[in-house]
This record gives structure tokens, C-alpha cells and sequence, in this order.
């Protein structure tokens, strides 16, 4: 919608006025009429106004006398005068004009001219109207453009990096204070000069194809030269800006010498880290061996003895029997039960032993219910003596192990729940799932059960929980159980309480 422009009409006959309003009336502007110089000049003090119409003859203070006055006013100073007279005097236009009047009407006035000529100021008066809104515009815009400006000056000096900004043939055109520092030079010789002085290596053609061709290029590793020729190594992030005076790259560019630095060192510590592991890996390996070589000694060379004093034990226990006074029979049975107790317990410590001295190379597909079933098959004469009830799932899994070691895990799991049973008849039962990457095997019986704080402690090394004499196991079933399944990658544990039986469970690695 159009602003309404306002027109002074100045009379003191009330007849011209409303004459003058009415001529006026169809311009569709706002008209204030005053009867006086002194009434027009107050309303020039609240408003602005596109023309004035102003009558000569008037009392008090004249036209004359009114235009001299609205001309010293800065505000009014360039505000259209016409006046309205009903005398043709070359004195009173001289005056007239020197005053600033753009034009005379001469009374009686005709309304077809007196609204063309109104309409004309009234047209001009809006145009500049819209020029002053326009220039304070630009004005404005101006000053948010300095601003911005100064915004990003200031953020460019407070960046931690040296930033540049080039043209995409490499000249510079504006540096912050990091770059001289970083450089050594200052910001007047920086300006203008090609970017790839400082960076011989600078291959940045902005656009599109390069955009898509060399994305990896934003942050970039390569090496600067300062001034006088020193070359440290940097790294550079830049994007490319389209503007109307064509692309602008703008560069971060940042010292990384002590990030080299570190890395360096980082590396040689990690190579001598490297060394000091496979150091002690092999000492660790060459102990290993020892320790299982001194095991297999150990139990081997415990075996001949404890067999000839378990012999001859016996040979006495047989020949002497109800001829030696006192409690000598007694004596003699306890040489021959603690005899074959050592016997076990060196015959299962050479197991022991012997878990880890089978390599990869004994491990193929193999399938569990046959290594379930050898292991039923090694202790049939066990199972039948209790009357063990053996049971399994739909399908137990293939997995990646060594045969023997799977059997002697399902033997030694079976074993011990024949031998920790309760009253009634051993009930065991073997199944599997998987469980995400992992096979979840299980061996549930009906047992005795184990007390929860125990769960861990009977995989330890000579571990039973009843005590030797009432016990006839040596406490190392358990222990190779471990030992064989950590071999497999796996792991064992046991959910059970007292009284309530136990369910052991094995998790293996699913491998093809």
C-alpha cells in the first residue's frame, strides 16, 4: 500500500482553504490546512510534508515572511513552496523566488493545473522518499557488512591456526596474526604472495570435480617452508568459497613437529615394547616347557616307587595277614590305600601336564556326541556299578578341538557326577544351544551338588569337597576340565547348591 503523502495548505480566508482542499481532494493524499504563518509553522515543527501551498497576503506574518522562516529550518529546508497570490508583481516573484519557491499560482486558481502541479512535488516528494529509505538501507546493509566483516577478522585472529585465505591460483589476500608467527614474516609481504612460497606442495584446484575427486585432501599432511628456508611438516584443512570475485580458499594451516615428535617416539617405544613382549613371551614359553618337562619327570619318575611300595605292601598285607601282633594288619592297609591314593594323584598330575603339550595341529572338526560318546563308552563298568541314567539333547554341535581332549572333558564331567551322587540313581543329562558366536554346552546331574561359595574352588588343582578318606578322587578332574577348555578358547562354570544337584556349563567358540 502506498504511503499517503501530506500537503500544507496555508490560508487565512477560510473560503480559499476549503476551495484549495477540494480541488485537492481527488489526489487521494492527507491535506492539513492551516490559517496562519504562525499555525503553518507549528505543524512544519511536528510533521514533514511533500509541498506547501502558501498565501502571500496574509496578516500577522505574510507568505513571504513564513518561507523565510520554514527555509531556516534545516528539517523544512528543501520542502517545495508554491505560492498563491492573486497579483502579478515582478517584485514579488523576484522575492519569491530568493526565497526558494518553486512556482507561482496565481488566484483565481484553476484545479486541473493546481492538482497537476501538486501532483508533480507529491510524485517527486515520494521518490525521494523511497531514495532515503533505499540509501538507509544500503546504509544499514553496510554497516551489518562491517561488522560481519570485523567478526570475522576478529575470529580469524583468535583462531589457534595459521589461517589464510587465497584465490584458487594461490595468492594471498588476507593472513591472521598466527600465520606471521608461524612463518616468521610479516603480514605485508604474506599479502599478494603465492601460497605455494610457503607450501611448495599446495595442490588445491577448487570446484566441483575437484570436491568430488579429492575430498581426502581437507586436512592433509605436508611440509611448509619459513622464511629463510627451514621446512617443518604441517597439516592443512581448507574449503573452498564461491563469491562474485570467483573461489576463495580459505586454509588452516597447524605445526604438528612435536605431534611428529611424539609419534616418533611413540613408535620406537612401542617397537622396543614389541621386543620386551616377545622377550618375555619366549622366557615365559621356555619356562612353560620347563615347568612341563619337570612335570612329566616329576610324575613319571614318582611312579616306580610308589608302585614298588604299593607291591610290597600288598605282599605283606597278604602274607602276614593275622600273624603280626596288635594293629599291624591295619597299619599295613593304610600303606596300601595311601600307596594307590599317591598313584592316582601322580597318574593325574602327569595329565595335567599333558593338556597343553598337544599343539594346534591335533585340532579338526569335531563332533561333541562322539566325543559324548567314547567318554560313555571309556566308563561303561562305572555306569553300570551305580546304575547311571545318561540322556542328551536333540543334536550336540560340531566345533573346532582336539578329539582326545573333548572326550576326556565329557569323561571327567561324567565321572564326577557318578561319583557325587545322592541316594537315588545318578541322572545325568548333556545338552547345547547357541548362544550368539558361542556353542553353550551343558552337563546337569542329581547329585550332591556344590555350596555357591565352592563354585569356583573346585577347579582348582587337588580340590575335593569331601575330605581324602571318604573321597575316591584325586581332586584333579575338575582342574584338567579347565585347563582343557581354556585351550579351546572356552569357558567352564558351575550353577548348583547343596543338595539340589549341579549343572556345569561349557561355552566354545562357533568355528567353521
Amino acid at each position: 500500500m502506498t504511503k499517503r503523502m501530506k500537503i500544507l495548505l496555508v490560508d487565512d480566508t477560510p473560503e480559499n482553504l476549503v476551495s484549495l482542499e477540494a480541488a485537492l481532494d481527488g489526489l487521494g493524499e492527507e491535506l492539513v490546512l492551516a490559517h496562519s504563518g504562525k499555525e503553518a509553522l507549528r505543524y512544519l515543527l511536528q510533521d514533514d510534508f511533500a509541498v506547501i501551498l502558501l498565501d502571500v497576503r496574509m496578516p500577522e506574518i505574510d507568505g513571504f515572511e513564513t518561507a523565510e522562516l520554514i527555509r531556516s529550518r534545516p528539517r523544512s529546508r528543501h520542502v517545495p513552496i508554491l505560492f498563491l497570490t492573486g497579483y502579478r508583481n515582478e517584485e514579488h516573484l523576484f522575492r519569491g523566488y530568493d526565497l526558494g519557491a518553486v512556482d507561482f499560482l496565481f488566484k483565481p486558481i484553476v484545479p486541473e493545473v493546481l492538482r497537476s502541479k501538486v501532483n508533480v512535488f507529491v510524485d517527486l516528494s515520494r521518490s525521494n522518499a523511497k531514495l532515503k529509505e533505499q540509501a538507509e538501507a544500503l546504509q544499514n546493509q553496510a554497516v551489518i557488512l562491517q561488522k560481519a566483516e570485523q567478526k570475522f577478522r576478529s575470529l580469524l585472529e583468535a583462531a589457534p591456526d595459521a589461517m589464510v585465505m587465497c584465490r584458487d591460483d594461490g595468492e594471498i589476500v588476507m593472513v591472521n596474526s598466527q600465520t606471521e608467527i608461524l612463518f616468521r614474516c610479516g603480514r605485508d609481504q604474506l599479502i599478494s604472495k603465492n601460497i605455494r612460497t610457503l607450501v611448495p606442495d599446495w595442490d588445491c584446484r577448487p570446484g566441483a570435480e575437484w570436491e568430488e575427486a579429492r575430498p581426502a585432501d581437507r586436512g592433509v599432511e605436508l611440509h611448509a617452508v619459513r622464511e629463510g628456508g627451514a621446512a617443518f611438516p604441517v597439516e592443512i584443512s581448507f574449503s573452498p568459497l564461491h563469491t562474485e570475485e570467483g573461489i576463495v580458499v580459505t586454509a588452516a594451516i597447524r605445526d604438528i613437529s612435536g605431534r611428529k615428535l611424539a609419534e616418533e617416539q611413540i613408535h620406537k617405544l612401542n617397537m622396543s615394547l614389541e621386543q620386551r613382549v616377545l622377550e618375555r613371551t619366549e622366557a615365559l614359553v621356555r619356562s612353560n616347557e620347563e615347568l612341563q618337562q619337570f612335570a612329566y619327570v616329576a610324575s613319571h619318575d614318582l611312579q616306580e616307587p610308589l608302585r614298588t611300595v604299593s607291591i610290597y605292601a600288598q605282599l605283606l598285607a597278604k602274607r602276614y595277614r593275622t600273624q603280626l601282633d596288635g594293629d599291624a594288619d591295619q597299619f599295613i592297609r593304610f600303606i596300601v590305600e595311601g600307596a594307590g591314593r599317591m598313584e592316582r594323584l601322580v597318574h593325574d598330575l602327569l595329565d595335567f601336564s599333558r593338556v597343553d603339550a598337544r599343539g594346534a595341529d591335533y585340532f579338526t572338526r569335531t563332533n561333541c556326541g562322539d566325543a559324548l560318546d567314547d567318554a560313555i563308552q571309556n566308563i561303561r563298568s562305572l555306569i553300570d556299578e551305580n546304575e547311571a541314567v545318561i540322556t542328551r539333547g536333540d543334536a550336540l554341535p560340531w566345533v573346532l578341538g582336539d578329539p582326545v581332549q573333548l572326550t576326556r572333558l565329557f569323561q571327567n564331567l561324567l565321572v564326577n557326577s557318578i561319583r557325587y551322587r545322592a541316594d537315588p540313581a545318578p541322572r545325568i543329562h548333556v545338552a547345547a544351544s547357541l548362544k550368539g558366536a558361542e556353542w553353550l554346552l551343558s552337563v546337569r546331574d542329581n547329585g550332591i551338588g556344590i555350596a555357591p561359595q565352592y563354585a569356583e574352588k573346585v577347579f582348582g588343582i587337588f580340590k575335593c569337597l569331601q575330605p581324602a578318606d571318604k573321597s575316591v578322587g584325586s581332586g584333579m578332574g575338575l582342574a584338567i576340565c579347565r585347563k582343557i577348555v581354556s585351550r579351546h578358547d572356552g569357558r567352564i562354570w558351575v550353577d548348583s547348591n547343596s543338595g539340589e544337584g549341579a549343572t556345569f556349563y561349557i561355552s566354545l567358540p562357533k568355528r567353521e
